[in-house]
């Protein structure tokens, strides 16, 4: 990871494990006032789409690191970015930030790897694709990638304008944030001491978006709830926690509460809700191997509230996509 509060996995999962924030005013302004946002800190003030690919190529060589034998050429990097609905979208990403990044790592990674435009919702929408490469095409690993940034003067002038900005005078808004992060997939090993496996992936639709109006049912999530049970037979009730992209808007926590609500059929004592934007605020599609990179480094160190983990993400246009993760340990006991 490379975020507002650690240029590492390590220091990034340690400072939002201590609840430390990176959040500072920016030199942007909205509504009077300087805008909070979390910006990551490089050793030169880059921008646009050179910033992107300095956040996204460190984290990117963090998880090429244990790769042994295995080279880069048969790896397949699927690269989250921006949806292209997103206001303010950076030129390039589409077709230029893929080749930069590896010319930036000075590699070349396998030919099946593409760019994936979903915002918070493609890292799940990448994880699927990576399962079924690895299942279909017999490929040792695959790598998913999601790098953005909120901190762009085009694209904080519409949120501001349309009052989904924290502010003084806004309480029910979003911090802005930017990140690089990756996460190294491969099939479940059962010689493994530890692995966290993906055992489930459900997508859905929702109408009732967050500039619609048309009332909240959270049909859309229900829907990616219920597909859970469809690909891997799981539902809610086996997992013990919960992590999110919810950034501080209450349309998230709203939606997450209704489907919650529609789906679960056991009552839960706790069930926990995290989301890493308390530490790095909105980094949209960077969030998921974030996600990811928080649920292992809980479960490795021992501060999980259990093996079983609800990653769930919901986009701006709709789209609504959820997955069921769990710690396996070398016995088979979670």
């Amino acid at each position: 990871m490379v975020t507002g509060v650690g240029l590492t996995s390590a220091a990034s999962c340690a400072a939002m494990r201590a609840a430390i924030s990176g959040f500072d005013e920016t030199k942007f302004i909205a509504d009077g006032e300087w805008v909070i946002g979390c910006e990551v800190r490089l050793e030169e003030p880059w921008r646009g789409r050179a910033k992107l690919v300095r956040l996204a190529a460190p984290a990117i060589r963090e998880c090429l690191q244990p790769l042994g034998r295995i080279k880069p050429e048969a790896v397949p990097l699927l690269l989250c970015v921006a949806e292209k609905e997103r206001p303010g979208r950076l030129d390039g990403l589409d077709d230029q930030l893929l080749p930069e990044i590896q010319s930036m790592l000075g590699v070349r990674f396998h030919s099946g790897s593409r760019v994936i435009a979903g915002g918070r919702v493609g890292g799940i929408t990448a994880i699927d694709l990576a399962r079924k490469m690895i299942v279909d095409e017999r490929l040792p690993v695959c790598l998913v990638a999601g790098v953005d940034s909120f901190l762009v003067g085009s694209t904080l002038g519409p949120y501001a304008a349309r009052h989904r900005l924290l502010t003084k005078t806004n309480s029910d808004g979003f911090i802005p944030g930017e990140a690089g992060t990756a996460v190294l997939l491969g099939p479940a090993d059962p010689a493994a001491a530890a692995e966290l496996r993906c055992l489930a992936i459900g997508f859905g639709r929702e109408r009732a978006t967050i500039d619609s109006e048309e009332p909240l049912r959270a049909d859309g999530l229900v829907e990616a709830f219920r597909g859970l049970r469809r690909d891997g037979g799981l539902s809610l009730d086996d997992a013990d926690y919960r992590y999110t992209d919810c950034n501080g808007e209450q349309y998230g926590f709203k939606n997450d509460r209704l489907a919650i609500a529609r789906t679960v059929r056991k009552l839960k004592d706790r069930f926990d809700h995290l989301h890493p934007a308390d530490s790095i605020g909105e980094v949209g599609a960077a969030v998921v191997p974030c996600i990811l990179g928080l649920a292992w480094d809980a479960a490795r160190k021992g501060y999980a509230p259990g093996p079983g983990i609800l990653c769930h993400c919901s986009n701006d246009h709709g789209e609504r996509a959820a997955m069921i993760l769990r710690v396996v340990r070398k016995d088979g006991a979670p």
